[in-house]
């Protein structure tokens, strides 16, 4: 009987499971307290406005993505609202993780309609900044999945911003980058043959498409790590960051697949979200992609 039961609810999981997985990488913004301006006021540790949040709900809802990569998550508190909000506006993500790295007050997550076949938390990637230790200040959350073609990774990658009080390494452009590098060397530890290995690195990179950041999580020497999914909105623009200071528009938000992963990356590009309530949830868009492959399920 047990067997039967097993049998049936694998065909069930089957019969409904997608014909294609939709990854989703968003910068949500500091969705957990932070210091903004509200209706006019500056306010210190407020929380994401309700306007903003009912923006993500509306931008995620238009996507529905099986799987959303978000950055810029406060504490596991408000990862569960983020999901209970999602739920409410129609998009159940019964599977969510999110990794406590470095960085205390700002995270990486993963929410998912498909289920985990397994979770890494790589919260200690260090590497070398000015003769001193350091770590990848999100670190690095792997989430694994199980489909038709073999299992497939998910790596989300938030890098340091520009922001530094630093002279000697004006915008963080260093420690960005030997972050970058820093990732891209946990990758290849667990893939050293990109070219048989099916997996995606994605998030907010905080560069822009030729520096040294973006090219180093692309290639180590003559070794192709991956390659940036090219992607653009319905009007044929390229941006994903606003940076409302400065009114300036700029890609920093990446797909990257592996060599093995490419040929399941369908009509070969990504999309950026341009729909409604795109302004008002964040400063960043999300960027999107469809994988032909179908889940599998996990016991």
């Amino acid at each position: 009987m047990r067997s039967l039961i097993l049998f049936v609810a694998s065909l069930i999981c089957v019969l409904v499971a997608p014909a294609a997985i939709t990854v989703a990488t968003y910068n949500v913004e500091n969705y957990t307290l932070a210091n903004r301006m509200v209706d006019g006021v500056y306010r210190e540790a407020y929380p994401k406005p309700e306007k903003e949040r009912a923006a993500l709900s509306q931008v995620i809802g238009a996507i529905a993505p099986d799987v959303l990569a978000v950055q810029e998550m406060g504490p596991q508190p408000y990862l569960d609202e983020f999901q209970r909000e999602l739920k409410a506006a129609g998009q159940n993500y019964p599977h969510a993780v999110l990794l406590d790295g470095p960085d205390a007050d700002r995270h990486v997550a993963v929410l998912s309609k498909v289920p985990f076949k397994e979770v890494k938390h790589h919260a200690n990637v260090s590497f070398t900044y000015f003769d001193q230790p350091a770590k990848v200040r999100r670190g690095v959350l792997e989430v694994i999945f199980a489909t038709d073609h073999g299992d497939v990774s998910l790596f989300v990658v938030h890098l340091k911003s520009k922001y530094t009080e630093r002279k000697d390494d004006p915008e963080s452009a260093l420690q960005r980058a030997l972050e970058a590098e820093a990732v891209r060397d946990l990758v290849l530890t667990r893939f050293p043959d990109p070219a048989q290995a099916k997996f995606v690195v994605t998030g907010d990179w905080n560069d822009t498409r030729s520096t040294r950041p973006v090219r180093a999580l692309q290639k180590r020497g003559e070794l192709v790590v991956g390659e940036l999914v090219r992607a653009a909105d319905s009007r044929g623009h390229l941006w994903t960051h606003f940076f409302r200071r400065e009114d300036q528009y700029s890609r920093i938000d990446y797909l990257m697949v592996s060599p093995g992963l490419k040929p399941f990356v369908a009509g070969n590009r990504a999309t950026i979200h341009d729909g409604p309530g795109v302004f008002d949830a964040s400063d960043h868009r999300p960027v999107w992609l469809k994988l032909e492959v179908q889940p599998k399920p996990t016991r």
